[in-house]
């Protein structure tokens, strides 16, 4: 768990994601065509990435991937992505915590 937090802070927005997830891609893009530069840990890459999926499913994340963090808090996975974003809510979230300056 403290890997988690420690990971969420280092950036703006944090995607924890599997390379071979397409919604996990979905969402990469959505952030990347808005002009985020998200810091992304693909899971299925990396050395302890079962551990980091397993905390983050005790957070709450179900399914575990894709896991967007947006100013250190859990936002949630593609659903809460999409809806915040069809909500437009969205791009003001990312602009208050400084991942957007437009």
């Amino acid at each position: 768990m403290e890997a988690v937090t420690k990971m969420v802070s280092e950036r703006p927005v944090v995607i924890f994601s599997k390379s071979s997830c397409c919604m996990c891609h979905s969402i990469k893009t959505l952030l990347c065509d808005f002009g985020v530069n998200p810091a992304v840990h693909e899971l299925d890459e990396m050395q302890g990435g079962r551990e980091i999926e397993q905390a983050l499913s005790r957070l709450g994340c179900n399914p575990s991937v894709p896991a967007v963090f947006i100013g250190g808090e859990l936002v949630g996975g593609a659903n809460e992505i999409m809806s915040l974003h069809l909500n437009r809510s969205l791009i003001p979230m990312l602009k208050h915590v400084g991942a957007l300056w437009v």
